[in-house]
């Protein structure tokens, strides 16, 4: 197989699938349901009180890859991520680029957000997430008529 060409249909084919599809492993589906027993208060709070009942599909604790994101919404190919205190450390900072890297490469774009934000600015980032769904995913605005 080393060396084998690949016609052009099918290299854009793959990097087709690459931009709308997401890998998943299989073997991480028992860690991501503990997380999802056992999220932080942070994920807590934003989940109950705004991603729960977001008018579009918003997955808590999924798998891409062989990482767990905190949320996705795949229709906007966005994934939200609520960091402690560890992401801050200088590992931290290195895994989560390296992380969002990958992420990337499939077309999806990697918000983050600090505990602290979620506690402090709550509203603010409801409406972050909110903006970018809503530019991604082509919502139509909002009426207060």
């Amino acid at each position: 197989m080393a060396g084998r060409k690949v016609s052009a249909k099918r290299y854009a084919f793959i990097n087709t699938m690459k931009k709308t599809t997401v890998v998943k492993n299989f073997r991480m589906l028992e860690t991501a349901r503990k997380l999802r027993r056992e999220m932080t208060p942070q994920e807590t709070k934003l989940w109950y009180r705004f991603l729960r009942s977001y008018p579009v599909k918003i997955y808590k604790q999924r798998i891409i890859e062989s990482f767990i994101v905190d949320f996705y919404c795949a229709d906007a190919r966005l994934v939200i991520e609520i960091d402690g205190s560890q992401h801050y450390t200088e590992q931290g900072k290195c895994y989560d680029e390296e992380r969002s890297q990958i992420l990337r490469a499939y077309g999806l774009k990697v918000l983050r957000f600090s505990n602290r934000d979620v506690d402090r600015s709550f509203d603010s980032v409801c409406a972050q997430i909110h903006n970018i769904i809503q530019e991604r995913c082509a919502l139509p605005a909002d009426d207060d008529d």
